[in-house]
């Protein structure tokens, strides 16, 4: 079977968004990452900013844990929380645009919500510290933040989301087809790469 899905996880400065905005714009193909927060919200019926509370990068400190607890609560009471609401919109709004085809979805556990299928193809995106320090700071600029805790605290916020979200690790390289090391490849092969194999 022909792919025509492409997901995309990506550590922090790795690159992979853009990575998944030059591919999509090779193939000719709709490019999701910020967009479905809205798309979730829709279906969910909640507002955006509390879906955004339950995006990937929802902090370890605030929302998520207190979402997590709140699901449990809920659970044990008979009704539905928050956060499996936004997960359950997630994973519905995530399959529709895989059944749509030709599209490529950044985060938010899309690895994980199209498992199995034939038509995807699930791709990790990293880099070593110091390329995504630099890359980092280029784009974003300093903050009061030491950039090696603002990595840490990024990727450690999109480990734990996808855990909570999936129950398998972040990273594991047997959650994906393949992982690239934007740093050493570039964002030109890496894209390359990923578009060569749409048609395997």
């Amino acid at each position: 079977m022909k792919r025509d899905v492409v997901t995309i996880s990506r550590e922090f400065g790795s690159g992979g968004r853009t990575i998944g905005h030059l591919l999509a714009q090779k193939l000719g193909y709709a490019f999701y990452d910020q967009e479905l927060i809205v798309k979730v919200a829709k279906e969910s019926g909640l507002a955006e900013k509390i879906v955004e509370q339950y995006d990937e990068y929802a902090t370890h400190r605030n929302s998520l844990l207190y979402a997590l607890a709140l699901s449990a609560n809920a659970g044990a009471h008979g009704g539905m929380s928050f956060v499996s609401k936004v997960q359950i919109a997630q994973g519905k709004i995530i399959t529709e645009l895989a059944d749509a085809g030709k599209c490529v979805i950044v985060g938010r556990g899309a690895d994980y919500v199209l498992r199995g299928r034939e038509d995807c193809l699930h791709a990790f995106i990293y880099a070593d510290k110091d390329f995504r320090a630099e890359r980092v700071l280029r784009l974003y600029g300093e903050t009061d933040q030491k950039i090696e805790q603002r990595l840490r605290d990024k990727d450690e916020r999109r480990k734990l989301y996808y855990r909570s979200f999936t129950m398998r690790e972040w990273g594991d390289p047997h959650n994906y087809h393949i992982a690239l090391d934007s740093g050493v490849l570039g964002q030109e092969r890496c894209v390359d790469i990923l578009a060569s194999l749409m048609d395997t």
